[in-house]
């Protein structure tokens, strides 16, 4: 496969141009990422609703920054309160994030910005980062088949998310837990990461580079559709425009058959982010970054990515890598405090999916009807009659 580049060109930060600007979706798998909606499932779900890079507030004027900015003064205190953990100190560059998400409208950008906060009282997402899947044993199994994790930083000092499309399989817990753990890890990049990058790099830092990996990816993968949907729902209305490139390697035959799809179906700007490398897409890695970032399936040509490979100490995806001690850490330690206050309620933490939006539906039944097709091409029977697009 030859690499396509869908014009991404690399930023240069300088004091003026990287003044404080935004902050991440997804998808998940997004999922992990922007808002993935299911690009090979998973992918086409990250893609589908993501935006190009942002170049000093692109399409936002700062006439509509301000009526935006105007209109969120009139917030009530709990609103405005967990407003504080979305920006992070970077008002503007969030208002810009929602008003891309939104085509510049400003209208459209408030309600969006007003429902993602209210969705976060409702769901109490402010204290998410208190609550540890227990037991670890629990905690692992949803790493070993949620493959996604911190690589690196970039040479700009943009966090590396890598993530295993292909051998996800999302079948070793219960949706609810998943979808915590994708939550977390949003809120820790947003809450953690990237602050710390910001005041690393002494330039802010608001958005990441995600390398998907689809080793493994197989018509299989669309009985997993349902928790791509609803992860990358979660990612594209409330965490929008946190990623800048899509790199994906290790594309096999269905990603291309996929990819032919639902590319004409996906937004110029949504295009530009996309770059389908080829092999293991180590070489065009290098440039952006340096080797001790590329994830452990870029190192070597023909080496993939596999969930079986946690013996080796750059695995970005097990439990046992410092990012994932880190963050579980770092979580267990938040409820130990709390519990000094208030103890916490143990369990899976249950969150409203909201319903996904038009553009993404359409995605996800075009896909489906051609997958179909592919599918009985190659004598393979996958009854998709009982998958739904709502929350679980």
């Amino acid at each position: 496969m030859k690499e396509e580049q869908l014009d991404t060109p690399s930023r240069r930060r300088t004091e003026t141009s990287r003044q404080p600007w935004p902050f991440l979706t997804v998808p998940f798998l997004p999922l992990l990422f922007r808002s993935p909606l299911t690009l090979t499932l998973a992918l086409v779900a990250d893609l589908s609703l993501v935006s190009p890079p942002d170049r000093r507030m692109g399409m936002a004027s700062q006439d509509a920054i301000k009526q935006l900015a105007a209109l969120m003064d009139q917030l009530d205190e709990p609103l405005k309160i967990t407003f504080q953990n979305v920006h992070q100190g970077y008002t503007n560059e969030t208002l810009v994030r929602f008003l891309k998400a939104r085509e510049g409208n400003v209208n459209k950008a408030h309600k969006m910005l007003v429902d993602c906060l209210n969705w976060r009282i409702q769901n109490e997402i402010d204290n998410i980062l208190f609550k540890p899947i227990t037991p670890t044993e629990l905690y692992r199994a949803v790493r070993d088949s949620q493959l996604i994790g911190l690589s690196g930083y970039s040479k700009e000092g943009q966090p590396v998310f890598a993530i295993g499309v292909g051998l996800s399989t999302l079948d070793k817990a219960s949706v609810h837990y998943y979808v915590q753990s994708h939550i977390q890890i949003n809120e820790y990049r947003d809450r953690v990461v990237l602050p710390a990058a910001t005041k690393k790099y002494g330039g802010h830092i608001g958005t990441c580079l995600k390398v998907l990996d689809m080793t493994g990816l197989k018509l299989s993968a669309l009985s997993q559709i349902k928790l791509l949907t609803i992860i990358s729902t979660i990612d594209d209305l409330n965490y929008p425009e946190k990623t800048e490139t899509y790199y994906i390697v290790n594309a096999p035959c269905i990603f291309s058959a996929c990819w032919k799809v639902v590319k004409p179906l996906l937004q110029e700007r949504t295009r530009r982010k996309v770059r389908v490398l080829h092999g293991c897409g180590r070489d065009e890695l290098l440039k952006v970054m340096d080797y001790a970032s590329l994830p452990h399936f870029c190192r070597r040509e023909g080496s993939g990515s596999s969930r079986y490979s946690s013996a080796e100490a750059d695995d970005c995806f097990s439990l046992d890598h410092p990012f994932h001690q880190q963050l579980y850490n770092y979580i267990k330690q938040r409820a130990l405090n709390q519990e000094f206050i208030v103890p916490i309620k143990q369990g899976s933490f249950h969150v409203d999916v909201p319903e996904p939006d038009s553009e993404g539906t359409k995605i996800v039944k075009t896909l489906e009807s051609e997958l179909h097709k592919f599918g009985d091409r190659n004598g393979l029977a996958h009854s998709m009659k009982d998958l739904k697009i709502d929350g679980a």
